[in-house]
């Protein structure tokens, strides 16, 4: 079964400076596996061979794409978990680092008025 794949391309045209749409129709053979050429290459001989055993390899080859980009978005969150743990801790760590100075300023204030009563 024949399938139309449509690419839309924008061009620029010199002389008049107009953006203008061009669709680009391509005829393909519409499945995985089915003959040489798919994805940019052969595919090897069992690809090129088609039938069967050509949609099982390529099956197989989309199976394990998807598992990849399945384990890789799973390490991209757990990533993304320890970032925020990491920044909840910077977070609490500078809230106390902030809590000792205004106590700090507390304390020199207090002695700042401590040293006027004395003098007065």
């Amino acid at each position: 079964m024949a399938a139309l794949r449509v690419r839309s391309l924008v061009t620029l045209h010199s002389n008049r400076g107009m953006l203008c749409g061009i669709n680009h129709v391509r005829l393909m053979s519409g499945e995985w596996g089915s003959g040489a050429g798919k994805g940019g290459g052969s595919g090897g001989s069992v690809r090129e061979a088609g039938g069967a055993f050509g949609k099982m390899e390529a099956a197989r080859e989309e199976e394990y794409f998807r598992k990849l980009q399945a384990k890789q978005l799973k390490a991209l969150q757990k990533h993304h978990v320890k970032e925020i743990e990491q920044h909840e801790e910077d977070i609490k760590r500078h809230k106390e680092a902030i809590d000792k100075h205004k106590e700090r300023m507390d304390q020199l204030k207090d002695y700042q008025e401590e040293g006027k009563k004395k003098h007065d």
